[in-house]
Parts: structure tokens; C-alpha cells; sequence
């Protein structure tokens, strides 16, 4: 069974007051870029990005990430996303701070992590 980890981009990006906010695009990229080389523990990681973070990071697979875009709200894109990996079996995790997303994708069998976990694997 494969373990799935889905990451809210935005929350992630928000957590730390770096100037993300100037260079959303950039902000998303190097995210995806660490993810590349961290080693979270789940087989497959799930970047979802909204807005103007979209523009760091085309849509698709790269190695064990898979970069999803958003239309329109994130929350929506992350719930279907960790849903579907629920569906499938195996170990679902969504990385966010929006604590009704939390509980909304503990609705669907998936654990909710928040950034700090994620940013200490990086």
C-alpha cells in the first residue's frame, strides 16, 4: 500500500514570515524543490497549489512529488486529493494549520500534520 502525504502549499509557505508574499511563484518553487530531497517517510507527496504559487511549479509528476493546481480554492483541491489516497488504501497525511480543513480531512481517514512537522523533514 502506498502512503500518501498531501501539503497544503499555502499554509506551509504562510507559516514562515520569510517575504513568500513578494514571490509567491518563487515561494512554491522552493518548496517543491525541498520536498524533492526530503524524506517525509510517505511514498507519494501531493503539492497543491493555488493563485499566483501556481506559477512556481507546473502541474504533473516529478519523481515521488505530484504537483496539483488548484481552480480556485486550495481547501477544496486538498480534501478530493487526500479522499481519493483514502480510497485507495494505505497511509493518507494532509500538512496544514487551517483547522476546519483539518477536520474535514480527518472526515476522509487521512491524519492532519501540521507545518511545523513538515518544515522540521526539510
Amino acid at each position: 500500500m502506498i502512503s500518501t502525504l498531501v501539503v497544503d502549499a499555502a499554509n506551509v509557505v504562510g507559516s514562515r514570515p520569510d517575504g513568500w508574499w513578494k514571490d509567491r511563484a518563487g515561494a512554491a518553487r522552493r518548496l517543491h524543490e525541498a520536498l524533492m530531497l526530503a524524506d517525509t517517510g510517505y511514498d507519494d507527496v501531493v503539492l497543491v497549489l493555488e493563485g499566483g504559487a501556481k506559477g512556481g511549479v507546473k502541474a504533473g509528476r516529478d519523481g515521488h512529488v505530484r504537483t496539483v493546481h488548484a481552480k480556485g480554492h486550495g481547501d477544496d483541491t486538498i480534501l478530493d486529493q487526500a479522499r481519493q489516497a483514502a480510497e485507495r488504501g494505505g497511509r493518507v497525511a494532509v500538512v496544514t494549520a487551517d483547522r476546519m480543513l483539518q477536520a474535514r480531512v480527518q472526515g476522509v481517514g487521512a491524519v492532519a500534520l501540521g507545518p511545523s512537522w513538515l518544515l522540521d523533514q526539510l
